[in-house]
């Protein structure tokens, strides 16, 4: 696959304080790469090198071949765009905007049909500052691809929304890839990125920590899966310490707790219950993800850590 984005060594500094610190990666044609990490890790200042808003202190950019500081007009008539805090006039109505950016392209996407495909034709009359959240969000990626770019960046695209519109943009970031686009987005949401991304950059505090494939990065733990259930209190768990992958077994009054790795894990817990005429009740299992990857490679929760950063004085990190 041909590279569309190429980044040795990037490093930006606000002031006294390194945002990014000598980052490298590539990003490859048709691929959604995300960059993940907790608030005030890097994410929007990397974005924003690439894209030509802000300028690196060192090291070099390549985004389709071009250096976006120098070559920023010609790359931005290739490239789609959606701001972490975008905003238009709240008076502006929908189709007004989309047929304005499309004013700005040599071979603009066609207006209405890209109202109708991202579900705006209904609210196409109605001012901005009237739309709902997750109609704002759908109307930025209907800017950011009224150019028809080979290559879209996403900025923290899902931040605010409801559960339900989250998964609203998330069938539209594939969809946006079903077409043949690259995608590059930045979100501290782990699962966002474990769900839609075929490579995933964690960085933390403007270094690159791990960069590869969700599964990889969750299986190179080598963590503990947990098969969670209730029972009666009278039953005692102690056998299933015997059962093959597991680690051990807890208990907290009726709430039982089996640790372990395989494939089988849990159909063996529920197979030996069964073999002894115990019921269970509530079961689920819970399997490593990429907070867990955070937290081996970083020692901080995600959480912890998106709380101990604060904002930079001239600059978003």
């Amino acid at each position: 696959m041909d590279k569309v984005i190429e980044v040795r060594e990037l490093r930006k500094t606000y002031g006294a304080r390194v945002a990014v610190d000598g980052i490298s990666f590539d990003v490859y044609e048709g691929e959604i790469f995300g960059m993940v990490g907790p608030n005030g890790a890097g994410k929007t200042t990397t974005i924003e090198c690439l894209e030509g808003l802000r300028r690196p202190d060192g090291g070099t950019v390549r985004v389709l071949g071009m250096d976006p500081h120098r070559e920023g007009l010609r790359l931005r008539q290739r490239i789609g765009i959606q701001l972490q805090e975008g905003s238009l006039p709240d008076r502006m109505q929908v189709e007004e905007a989309v047929k304005l950016f499309a004013a700005f392209y040599p071979h603009p996407a066609d207006p209405q049909g890209l109202l109708e495909r991202l579900g705006l034709t209904a609210v196409r009359r109605i001012p901005f500052g009237q739309l709902s959240g997750g109609q704002k969000q759908r109307l930025f990626i209907a800017l950011a691809l009224v150019g028809n770019p080979k290559l879209v960046f996403l900025d923290e695209l899902t931040t605010g929304l409801d559960p339900h519109a989250r998964r609203a943009m998330w069938d539209l970031v594939r969809e946006i890839r079903s077409e043949g686009r690259t995608v590059f987005l930045t979100t501290h949401y782990m699962e966002e990125a474990e769900r839609l991304c075929d490579r995933v950059a964690i960085v933390d505090r403007g270094r690159l920590v791990a960069l590869d494939t969700p599964e990889r990065l969750i299986r190179s733990l080598g963590a503990e899966h947990r098969v969670i259930f209730t029972a009666d209190t009278a039953f005692d768990p102690a056998p299933l310490r015997n059962l093959p992958g597991v680690f051990r077994v807890e208990r907290i009054g009726e709430r039982v707790v089996v640790y372990g790795q395989g494939d089988r894990l849990a159909a063996q817990v529920v197979e030996a219950m069964a073999a002894r005429g115990i019921a269970i009740r509530d079961l689920r299992v819970e399997q490593p993800n990429l907070e867990d990857v955070f937290l081996a490679l970083t020692g901080r929760p995600m959480k912890e850590a998106s709380g101990s950063e604060t904002p930079l004085e001239g600059g978003r990190p």
